[in-house]
């Protein structure tokens, strides 16, 4: 008998997933104790579906029947079952069968697979997650093939088996279509499930962000608080959808306007998205209630949770079981709320102050709300609008790669801003981050270098250094701060990203112009001499000056600098007009501004394109008092610890009202122009054949986004160009695969073993790469014997721990093509540093002289197999300059990653040495490479030192490291982070 907490239960398999209707499902093994939710299941599958799955008409199960689908060995006979409320929707199971088709057991590599799916949830894409899964337990257990029989009729399974990617036969026999599937994944079984996996976890980020209604549940009958302020900013949003507020309390029929009831079941109608907003303690209540109305996702303001320690972490992982068990996602906990934009949405669930923000092109994740607040109203002040706000708190569910998913294909998205402080898991965060950035900017402010409280995330030991050149590499704009963030995206919402890094520069103060030149070297941009225009410049010379540099062939960008008339302000609005004349006649090129002191004229550019109540948000954003913006510090305090004893107990208000009490919008003046959704919702779109021009007040600044739009340029330019994971004949991948289970035989689950040199060799050598061999010289005479055997002329090293790759500490002796010049080395060896027991030297065959350099591949638990390259020694050690790629590399990884080190002019002939083979050092590290993406079980390979001769190299020595490999990874079936 198999239960949950039976030692051999593999809950390793358990996984939450997205389905393709952005709702949720828990995957698990069926155990002995399911008996009964396997009778209720059935009973509510219609009988066409029974009949497709047992080909005759079954109208209930036998107790046996029962029995058998319960019990498993989970080897040889698997069931999963899908749940949502605690309940089955959805039973996948295989049985290994032989050649003869009867049940079998190892070493019989093929399976019989059956699906049985409630037929109310039949469409929403379970049985795909459960055949992903499936496949990977069938993977694990030594299965290669599933068979299925399935009637004609039943077309929805045949679509799931021939959608899926695999390899796969199909025949008719026996009235019934015959199924067989190759288990191994294909470059197109990969690209189906990440396919499924974005749409689904898109869909389920515009269920948060487009609901029909909304409940805000902790609405305080004195309308203070935080509740309250959430619900005051909805309602003012002007949101399309219904409204309620949620108070067990209340007794009448309106709070603030909006529609109250005690309870969600007393609503009466569907509830797509509850705002949740009381104590802690409360939180589990107001999630059962959620989930038996069937409310599609939350937004939990509530704080109190992993930020708070312990206890709070604990109370945190048991959230996002509870919700996820009733298939909702959740923002949050400790979130400051979401704002949606759409003129057909206008939605605005959180915590920033009304009026809501303009509606622009810029989506913006956070996981700070205060890091949020400075960020909304930086973007304001500035003249620019958001599509989409989401600052996620703690986002114990919701993270920023699923907000990658959804602006991937959101139209209404051109620009992506993320400040992070963590990343979770890199390997799936560059994946998708770099599809989305093939499409649209990427831009990422990357706070905090260790894990914050609260975030319950795997972490990564990857160096930042690291990190940071993956996140290049998959296209991301990583900037260093919140400024940054701001000026950077800007400038892409605004302008066309530049064909390359000329950049003309022209003003009127030839000391700016020279501070922007010296600036764009520091960037590795080609300026153009600058051109003074001199002080006494017009607004027309301005225009005709950026016309002509516009249209010229040697420029692709221009920044213009300006410094003070002396009657600034009568032309701010004339050079602002000049130059969006001038861009609009060249609009293929970006045109950046350096204003000093000149505000008028930065206020005139960034309300180019924004409608006239644009900068009435903004500057009642920014104006607001500090008691009106308030942070999950101090408006969400209260709801750690509960409501102030003279406010409603059903409420999560504070005692200081005005910490979350958003100001009421001013009236508009009646000259000014209406938002086209209403004076409620959020401003209008920007008229069409405007131009908005990003104004820096600083050259630095403004030549650093044109930088940072430069190298975005040529990284999109260079994905044109995809790379080929080459394919080795020579290589042994069985042999190597069964190696590595006998040297992991006896090593426990935990632990990492460090192979010997032999084994090491072996292993290498099974996929092409050659370690030179070395011959043990514990006394003179014995490395003389050595010598004999290798032929002269040889190399005498130590091998101990801490005089490996120790050149500089004289443990290497070099060329020695005698005897007597052998057993003198050995003798000099010995005594300056230490006994032969100590030093444990070896005798190695010399080889053709070259560059030594140092290959590594490391397993980081969160961003997966990482390849590193560098010259050896001081070069890499001291000074850092190693570069890095992801695993599988590819032949355009493997020519970058060479060429990415500083070093890396030595390699190709510096001051008339001879190049040496780069393309045998290329195919080093694809083969490497390979290595350790077939075999997860290899989490370290130390390939040092690598020499690269003019023809050739040599591996002189390696360090392999072998451990059981994790359960799942980013290569996995689809599942969200497990807690």
């Amino acid at each position: 008998m198999t239960t949950e907490s039976d030692p051999s239960y593999p809950d390793h398999w358990e996984a939450d997933v997205v389905l393709r209707d952005g709702g949720t499902a828990r995957i698990r093994p069926i155990t002995t104790e399911d008996a009964g939710r396997l009778v209720s299941f059935y009973e509510l599958v219609s009988d066409e579906s029974k009949y497709y799955r047992f080909f005759a008409p079954y109208p209930r199960l036998s107790d046996r029947d029962v029995h058998r689908f319960t019990h498993h060995d989970y080897v040889d006979r698997v069931g999963l079952a899908a749940m949502i409320g605690g309940e089955f929707i959805a039973t996948v199971r295989y049985d290994r069968i032989g050649a003869d088709g009867r049940s079998a057991t190892g070493p019989s590599d093929e399976a019989e697979v059956a699906f049985l799916v409630q037929d109310a949830h039949q469409g929403r894409g379970v049985a795909s997650a459960l055949l992903e899964h499936i496949g990977a337990v069938a993977r694990e257990r030594g299965i290669r093939r599933f068979a299925a029989e399935v009637l004609p009729a039943n077309s929805k399974m045949i679509k799931v088996f021939t959608d899926a990617g695999y390899q796969q036969k199909r025949s008719f026999e026996d009235g019934s279509v015959h199924l067989t599937l190759d288990l191994e994944p294909t470059a197109e079984s990969l690209a189906v499930q990440r396919a499924r996996e974005q749409r689904a976890e898109a869909r389920s980020v515009q269920r948060l962000l487009a609901p029909g209604s909304v409940a805000v549940i902790g609405v305080s009958r004195s309308l203070a608080g935080v509740g309250a302020a959430a619900l005051r900013n909805l309602r003012d949003s002007g949101f399309h959808g219904h409204l309620y507020a949620v108070n067990e309390a209340v007794t009448r029929d309106l709070l603030d306007g909006v529609r109250a009831y005690p309870t969600l079941g007393a609503v009466g109608a569907p509830v797509d998205l509850a705002v949740i907003a009381v104590p802690a303690d409360r939180v589990p209540d107001a999630v059962a209630a959620c989930g038996e109305h069937g409310v599609q996702g939350l937004v939990v303001l509530s704080a109190g949770y992993g930020e708070s320690g312990a206890e709070g972490l604990a109370r945190q992982r048991e959230l996002v079981r509870q919700v996820r068990s009733y298939g909702m996602r959740l923002i949050g906990p400790n979130a400051f709320g979401v704002i949606n934009t759409a003129p057909e949405v206008e939605l605005n669930a959180s915590l920033a102050p009304a009026p809501a923000p303009a509606r622009g092109r810029v989506g913006l994740f956070t996981q700070s709300g205060a890091i949020g607040i400075a960020l909304l109203s930086g973007l304001l002040r500035r003249g620019e609008g958001l599509s989409s706000f989401i600052s996620a708190g703690n986002r114990a569910d919701v993270s920023g790669n699923d907000i990658l998913q959804y602006w991937y294909d959101d139209e209404a998205t051109d620009v992506a801003l993320m400040y992070l402080e963590t990343l979770g898991n890199p390997r799936k965060f560059t994946r998708l981050a770099r599809r989305t950035a093939a499409v649209k900017p990427v831009v990422v402010a990357k706070g905090g270098r260790h894990t914050p409280a609260g975030h319950v995330v795997p972490g990564t030991r990857l160096p930042e250094a690291t990190v940071s050149e993956l996140l290049r590499q998959a296209g991301v704009i990583r900037v260093d701060t919140v400024t940054d963030l701001v000026d950077v995206g800007l400038l892409l919402a605004s302008q066309p990203v530049p064909a390359g890094p000329r950049v003309a520069i022209l003003g009127n103060s030839e000391s700016l112009g020279v501070l922007t030149y010296d600036a764009c070297l520091t960037e590795g941009l080609r300026p153009l001499a600058p051109l003074d225009l001199t002080t006494a410049a017009s607004p027309e010379d301005f225009r005709t000056a950026v016309s002509a540099a516009l249209a010229s062939p040697d420029t692709d960008a221009v920044v213009v600098t300006a410094i003070p008339w002396v009657s600034e302000h009568a032309l701010a609005d004339d050079l602002a007009e000049a130059l969006r004349a001038a861009a609009a006649g060249h609009p293929g090129k970006p045109v950046a501004v350096v204003h000093v002191e000149l505000g008028a004229l930065a206020e005139a550019l960034s309300a180019a394109t924004a409608p006239a109540t644009a900068p009435d948000a903004a500057t009642a954003f920014a104006a607001a008092p500090p008691a009106t913006l308030p942070t999950p510090a101090t408006a969400l305090a209260a709801l750690a610890s509960g409501a102030a004893p003279d406010r409603d107990p059903a409420s999560a208000s504070v005692s200081a009202a005005a910490a979350v009490s958003a100001p009421a919008p001013p009236a508009p003046p009646a000259a000014e122009p209406e938002p086209a959704s209403g004076a409620a919702g959020s401003p209008a779109a920007p008229a069409p054949g405007t131009a908005r021009i990003p104004s820096y007040p600083a050259a630095e600044r403004a030549v650093k986004a044109v930088a940072e739009a430069v190298r975005y340029g040529q990284w999109r330019r260079g994905i044109a160009e995809v790379g080929q994971v080459p394919e080795f004949e020579d290589i042994d991948e069985a042999g190597a695969a069964g190696q590595i289970a006998r040297l992991l035989a006896g090593v426990g689950e935990e632990e990492v073993a460090t192979l010997d040199d032999p084994d090491a060799r072996e292993l290498l050598a099974r996929y092409g790469i050659r370690v030179l061999s070395t011959l043990p010289a514990p006394s003179a005479d014995a490395a003389v014997r050595a010598a004999a055997v290798l032929g002269y002329p040889v190399a005498l090293k130590t091998t101990a721990p801490h005089l490996r790759h120790r050149a500089d500490l004289g443990g290497v002796r070099l060329d020695l093509t005698t005897e007597a010049e052998l057993r003198r080395s050995y003798e000099e060896l010995t005594h300056a540093l230490g006994k032969p027991q100590e030093l444990l030297p070896v005798v190695q065959s010399m080889v053709p002289r070259g560059v030594d350099t140092v290959i590594r591949s490391v397993i980081d638990p969160a961003a997966g197999a990482v390849l590193s390259f560098g010259l050896s020694g001081v070069a890499s050690e001291l000074l850092g300059d190693t570069a890095h790629r992801l695993v599988p590399a590819t032949d355009k990884d493997a020519a970058s990653l060479i060429r990415s080190i500083r070093t890396a002019p030595l390699l190709f002939g510096w001051r008339g040495s001879d190049p040496v083979d780069t393309p045998a050092l290329e195919e080093l590290l694809l083969r490497l490479s390979r290595l350790v993406d077939d075999h997860p079980e290899v989490v370290g390979v130390v390939l040092e030192p690598v020499v690269v001769a003019t023809e050739g190299l040599s591996v002189l020595s390696a360090s392999v490291r072998v451990a059981h490999p994790p359960a799942r990874g980013d290569l996995g079936p689809r599942t969200l982070p497990s807690y």
